[in-house]
């Protein structure tokens, strides 16, 4: 069923002069009636869509390098900073329904699971999103279109203008909708296993050993092409992980670490 939004003037009337020193043409935007029919609402103002939908890159394009402050207004940084809080209030909201049993590490993982960037990027893949933003020409000449941070960013700033134009039941029904299959599959036990570092911090700490030991011991590649090797020390073992980022490497280790230990336990 299609979510309409209910054209609220209140929201204007406290914070007007705030919205319309910001607010883009609506008609920008290249079809946005499709794009509303994707992301399943109609919005009431379309310059929120639209502004939702521009990379800062394109902004600084149109403007002048001495009116900041006017690009600032046109691209989605400040909706994507909303609808980063947006997005995870709903989560958490419908985890702590939906698990009333969960301890508060079990609830923030499935959180932490469930906004990152991974699986923003692949809900806004599903809704084609990448489609319509707004790029400069140099990041649309780097494949900005297919980035995952960036396809993750326009998944929070879309939530934000929806929050704008149609207040928080309405973000929140975009939200369940679109992540609805991962909202009801979050499970405690598949989030802990998709984070090694805490598995492994947890499990220390239940045998009252120290915190593990982090090291980046051996940096390859180019800049745009970086691999790390992290060192993993802890009371009695030794681990290495690599990754394009230092976290995931960290969390390759930590995954080493638990097998090692998985190993010791079951020949003990």
């Amino acid at each position: 069923m299609r979510i309409n939004a209910e054209c609220i003037v209140s929201f204007d009337a406290a914070f007007g002069v705030l919205l319309k020193s910001t607010r883009v043409k609506s008609n920008d935007l290249e079809n946005p009636e499709q794009l509303e029919e994707i992301l399943n609402y109609r919005f009431c103002d379309r310059g929120l869509l639209t502004q939702a939908m521009t990379h800062r890159s394109w902004a600084h394009e149109q403007v002048s390098p001495r009116a900041g402050t006017h690009a600032r207004n046109l691209h989605n940084e400040a909706l994507e900073f909303l609808g980063d809080s947006i997005l995870g209030l709903v989560v958490a909201d419908y985890l702590f329904k939906a698990n009333p049993n969960a301890s508060e590490g079990e609830l923030s993982r499935m959180k932490h699971r469930l906004v990152s960037a991974p699986t923003l990027a692949k809900a806004s893949d599903r809704l084609r999103l990448g489609e319509y933003l707004r790029f400069g020409r140099g990041e649309e000449k780097s494949g900005g279109r297919r980035k995952h941070a960036l396809l993750a960013d326009v998944f929070e700033a879309v939530t934000g203008a929806i929050f704008l134009d149609g207040g928080l039941e309405a973000a929140s029904n975009f939200v369940q909708h679109v992540l609805g299959e991962e909202l009801r599959a979050a499970d405690p036990v598949a989030a802990a296993a998709a984070d090694p570092k805490t598995m492994l911090q947890e499990k220390l700490q239940a045998t009252h050993e120290p915190a593990p030991q982090y090291t980046v011991v051996e940096t390859l590649g180019p800049p745009h092409k970086r691999m790390f090797h992290v060192e993993l020390k802890w009371n009695g073992g030794v681990a290495r992980g690599e990754g394009q980022t230092i976290k995931a490497a960290e969390a390759a280790a930590a995954q080493e670490a638990l097998k090692q230990m998985s190993l010791k336990e079951s020949v003990a």
